[in-house]
């Protein structure tokens, strides 16, 4: 009994450590953001100072947040949806009528993954240029849905093969065509998995920062480029940086922790049967 009570302390203990480690850097960004320049650089560490909100109110003078976010809200929902678009009937394709191919077409998808994007700038940039897509939300639309494809549908095939094969046979049996497979069994029985991923995808196109920041200039930056416009020749400003990040950050954090139920019980879909 006092072993298990042990372990149990040990594991919260542990998970608490973990979880405060994850946790500084954000606080320390939002307390730096409420600094002067001088105390958010000065050395050793101030925990105790006045707060002010001149970073704040000079990163809302310098630049349009609305108009950055929109975009970011904007071009993370159309890549989402363009990625699950793509991914539903690829992913419907793989699980329920697989091929001596299918294991290496997904690990093919997921390899892409382990490339670094700098190896693929200059292409992707010169059909970028051709194709008149720099600086358009639709072209970030189009790289942020490619980006996170293989996850989306590495995902989605996770938990479709978690569907009893009976049961489309069953609406097959019943008349269903493909489509009605998968709008009227599939989707409704895979819900929290799709959910999840769609979540997941949102999540990883708002924190997208390299393709932002080489594919566009002004008219379709997102937040991530709005951060590193307060990174200037003449040097760092931590508090203006940390209020420009605290802010861009802040939507995301705000919606992943109201969704975070519905993001654990998706991903977790299928795991008990």
């Amino acid at each position: 009994m006092e072993d298990s009570f042990n372990r149990k302390a040990l594991v919260t203990i542990i998970g608490w450590g973990v979880a405060l480690a994850l946790f500084f850097p954000i606080f320390w960004m939002v307390l730096t953001s409420f600094k002067t320049e001088t105390a958010a650089v000065a050395t050793p560490p101030q925990f105790l100072f006045t707060p002010t909100l001149d970073s704040y109110a000079e990163v809302q003078a310098r630049s349009d947040y609305l108009s950055f976010a929109l975009n970011s809200v904007i071009i993370s929902v159309g890549g989402t949806v363009l990625a699950l678009l793509l991914a539903i009937p690829a992913a419907y394709a793989m699980a329920f009528h697989p091929t001596h191919r299918t294991r290496g077409i997904l690990l093919w998808m997921l390899s892409t993954k382990m490339l670094p994007p700098v190896g693929v700038l200059v292409p992707i940039y010169l059909l970028f240029r051709t194709a008149g897509l720099l600086d358009t939300q639709t072209g970030l639309v189009a790289i942020y849905a490619l980006m996170n494809l293989p996850i989306v549908v590495w995902m989605l095939f996770t938990f479709y093969k978690e569907v009893p094969h009976e049961i489309l046979e069953a609406g097959r049996m019943d008349g269903a065509r493909t489509w009605s497979e998968v709008w009227f069994l599939l989707m409704p029985l895979t819900l929290p998995g799709i959910a999840s991923t769609g979540l997941l995808s949102l999540i990883l196109c708002w924190n997208e920062a390299f393709w932002s920041l080489n594919l566009t200039s002004s008219s379709a930056a997102p937040l991530t480029a709005f951060i590193a416009s307060f990174s200037s020749p003449e040097g760092l400003f931590f508090a203006k940086l940390s209020a420009a990040s605290t802010i861009a950050v802040a939507p995301i954090l705000v919606f992943g922790w109201l969704s975070q139920r519905q993001l654990v019980r998706g991903l977790t879909f299928g795991a008990v049967k």
